[in-house]
């Protein structure tokens, strides 16, 4: 049976430098984000670049989407200095702050330059997202993976909030140029947190072979007990919140707010996310991942209700705030809970792959999700829109009843340790 843990316990998980690196490579995953995308398109648009080619910009996130793709060679390789992830981190970190300083100084004015040297950054970002990833999945023991996941979903958003909120402002008062200029050099919190980062200790020798690399993650996932109902769970466990996210945008331009309206509820739902996601973290670490599962992923469902009513409702900023802050302040924890879990089902020895592979997963089941969304509304309305988002959360909840069944079959490493096989690090 899982037990509480106690305050005293809780706090002294917190309390570790390994904690404290979480959160700043949380931060400089973060950071560099936006600075991509929604940012970087404010910046294009300010600058008077034609809206199609904005649109084209777009496609610099592919990255992001296809990061599974090269997964295999940060389990397969290891750099020749401060190990497979550490390494990787670092070269990863400082390619970042070369590429947004270059952003910097070519700016929109040769779109097109501009473009190229933004997918290489995002290239690096979305790298950077699969060695963190790994690297936090291996650094961390059991106790450790709520208030982990916590951590790092926090850094992630205090990086995005100085990329989406800051980066603007110092364009506003300065340059665009200088403003990117200062992120290149923010990125140095990451560089530094991985130069002092402790370097995780497995017994599990990692992948020799690019056949080991690509195709034994999947061999090893779907041997385990209840893989497939892992799989449909990841699918679509974050499908009700996509679909409210995906969606919400639309919902206030039409009841009438405007851009600025929809800035201030943003800057609102940052600070939410952010509070959701620490609190996540504590909770997690109290009454473990299952029992987390369960109890956000109800508190995220039922959150989408809070639109129904703004739809109901019609143009009221009281209702648009407490909407936007309730559902995320309830998607942070959600998120911090489903993050632990990735977490918790990677196998050591191919973390970075499978950890991408199923993340990938995941943004898949939204993607099909609010694709038909518009379609949707056009015949049900906004109000019942959002209930259908809820209703929709009720498969990936079942599923939990088959979660103990799904543990029994992650702990198999096909006795591939390193004292076992005679390969050391």
């Amino acid at each position: 049976m899982m037990t509480t843990r106690k305050p005293v316990a809780i706090l002294q998980v917190f309390a570790s430098w390994r904690m404290a690196v979480v959160l700043l490579t949380g931060f400089a995953c973060g950071l560099p984000n936006a600075l991509t995308s929604s940012t970087l398109v404010l910046w294009l648009a300010k600058s008077g670049v034609n809206v199609k080619a904005i649109s084209l910009f777009a496609l610099v996130g592919l990255p992001y989407s296809f990061k599974f793709l090269w997964s295999p060679l940060m389990d397969r390789f290891t750099p020749p200095f401060m190990g497979r992830r550490r390494g990787w981190m670092v070269i990863s970190q400082v390619a970042l702050m070369a590429g947004i300083a270059a952003m910097a100084f070519v700016g929109p004015g040769d779109a097109w330059m501009l473009a190229l040297i933004a997918l290489g950054t995002a290239f690096f970002s979305a790298s950077q997202d699969i060695v963190v990833d790994a690297y936090r999945t291996e650094l961390l023991d059991a106790t450790e993976v709520g208030a982990g996941s916590g951590l790092y979903i926090l850094g992630y958003r205090l990086g995005l909030v100085v990329s989406m909120s800051v980066v603007p402002m110092l364009a506003f008062y300065f340059s665009w140029r200088l403003a990117y200029l200062l992120m290149a050099g923010a990125m140095l919190i990451g560089v530094v947190a991985a130069v002092f980062a402790p370097e995780p200790k497995l017994t599990i020798r990692p992948p020799r072979t690019m056949d080991e690399a690509i195709i034994r993650p999947f061999v090893e996932f779907l041997r385990r007990s209840g893989a497939v109902e892992m799989l449909l769970f990841i699918l679509v466990f974050k499908i009700d919140w996509m679909m409210v996210k995906g969606m919400m945008p639309k919902l206030i331009a039409d009841l009438g707010f405007t851009a600025n309206d929809f800035g201030r509820a943003n800057v609102l739902g940052l600070v939410t996310s952010i509070a959701g996601s620490a609190i996540g973290g504590i909770i997690i670490t109290a009454i473990g991942v299952r029992r987390s599962l369960w109890t956000f992923g109800l508190l995220q469902s039922f959150a989408g209700i809070s639109f129904t009513l703004l739809a109901w409702i019609g143009k009221s900023y009281a209702m648009m705030y407490a909407a936007v802050g309730v559902e995320n302040l309830c998607s942070g924890m959600a998120t911090a809970a489903f993050v632990a879990f990735l977490m918790s089902v990677c196998s050591k020895r191919f973390t970075a792959t499978q950890y991408a592979l199923l993340s990938s997963l995941m943004a898949l089941g939204g993607t099909l999700a609010v694709a038909p969304a518009g379609w949707i509304i056009v015949r049900t309305g906004w109000a019942m829109y959002f209930v259908i988002a809820t209703v929709i959360a009720v498969p990936g909840l079942l599923l939990l009843l088959r979660f103990r069944h799904w543990q029994d079959g992650t702990a198999e490493e096909d006795g591939l340790t390193a004292a076992g096989s005679g390969a050391g690090r």
